[in-house]
């Protein structure tokens, strides 16, 4: 990719969960305007079934040991929930994401 290219997107630190997976990597999204956001990027139809990250931590629920990738395709369908990690104060997010995990999942 070339560095014109590069300018116009930005990478996301983003974790989430499926029913078996804590899973934390990175998003690549537009840097600006539409399609912008996680959101954006998670509600988009056309970009198919699975979400592409890189630089992946795989933790299993199971107790075995965290996995290191360079990439995993994630299944749309298996995410239940996702976070985007903010890099400045990665403290702040540990409430949050607890906060989330104890919610009620509505069926």
């Amino acid at each position: 990719m070339s560095s014109a290219g590069n300018m116009e997107q930005r990478r996301a630190r983003v974790r989430l969960e499926t029913a078996r997976h804590r899973i934390e990597g990175c998003l690549t999204l537009p840097r600006d305007g539409y399609r912008s956001r996680v959101s954006d990027y998670l509600n988009t139809a056309e970009r198919g079934p699975f979400l592409s990250l890189t630089d992946v931590t795989l933790e299993p629920f199971d107790g075995g040991p965290p996995e290191q990738h360079r990439f995993l395709a994630v299944s749309r369908s298996q995410v239940v929930f996702v976070v985007e990690l903010d890099s400045s104060d990665p403290a702040d997010l540990d409430g949050q994401l607890e906060a989330v995990a104890a919610a009620p999942r509505v069926a």
